[in-house]
């Protein structure tokens, strides 16, 4: 394999974004085969050069997976969840995958499970300002009054949510578009304005649409789609 800078190396190997590997570099904490890089020229071999971050040994991962779900109603977003059934019982695959983010039990839509340990920080960290969007269906027919209410931001638990986008579907149906995800967040948002979430499904994660995926199913990204969303989450190809 071709020497590549050292800070892509951290990236790829998931330990940090480039700008973070610049940082890491700088203050001395990454070896390349027990020689501190200080430098943010120094090149690394991924096959043959043994690099490590605070004495810690870092890898590339050879064969990356992104996967898109649309996750049913009744399994749990987690690896490991005894006596309930789990999102990774859907799949049928040999590398060894995670998801990220999360999605209530009784919530559906778009999942992306992955093996690359860069994309979980950014994707769940509110400081990086990745879209999430969902359809939402309430009981009762809601008032633009409400809507603009959760446009504006409620507060939950004494700290008040970030501003949102809002889009009418009909009576009891919208969408909305988040920068945070906070547990269970806009069934509490929704229940703040006096109304009742009884559909919620995701149909966007940054640059990845959920599309016509079925509900239960899964697939690979295609090309386009890794390199756009991984654009989308770290401004890099």
């Amino acid at each position: 394999m071709a020497l590549i800078r050292l800070q892509k190396f951290l990236s790829l190997a998931g330990v940090c974004s480039r700008r973070h590997g610049e940082d890491l570099i700088v203050g001395g904490r990454v070896t390349i085969n027990g020689m501190t890089a200080s430098r943010l020229g120094s090149m690394v071999d991924p096959e043959n050069d043994h690099v490590e971050v605070d004495g810690t040994p870092v890898a590339i991962e050879k064969n990356l997976v992104y996967i898109a779900m649309n996750k049913p109603k009744g399994y749990v977003t987690s690896c490991c969840q005894p006596d309930d059934l789990i999102v990774l019982d859907l799949l049928n695959i040999n590398e060894r995958v995670f998801p990220v983010g999360r999605l209530d039990k009784d919530s559906t839509g778009l999942l992306i499970l992955t093996n690359d340990g860069r994309i979980h920080h950014r994707l769940s960290h509110p400081s990086f300002d990745h879209e999430k969007e969902y359809e939402v269906t309430v009981k009762a027919p809601i008032t633009d009054g409400a809507l603009k209410s959760l446009e504006k931001g409620i507060t939950l638990m004494g700290k008040k949510t970030r501003p949102a986008g809002i889009l009418r579907l009909s009576s009891n149906r919208f969408r909305m578009v988040l920068k945070e995800g906070r547990n269970r967040q806009i069934r509490r948002m929704v229940q703040k304005v006096g109304n009742e979430v009884t559909g919620l499904k995701r149909i966007r994660i940054a640059s990845l649409k959920l599309g016509r995926l079925r509900e239960g199913a899964w697939r690979h990204l295609n090309e386009n789609e890794r390199r756009s969303l991984l654009q989308n989450i770290f401004d890099e190809g």
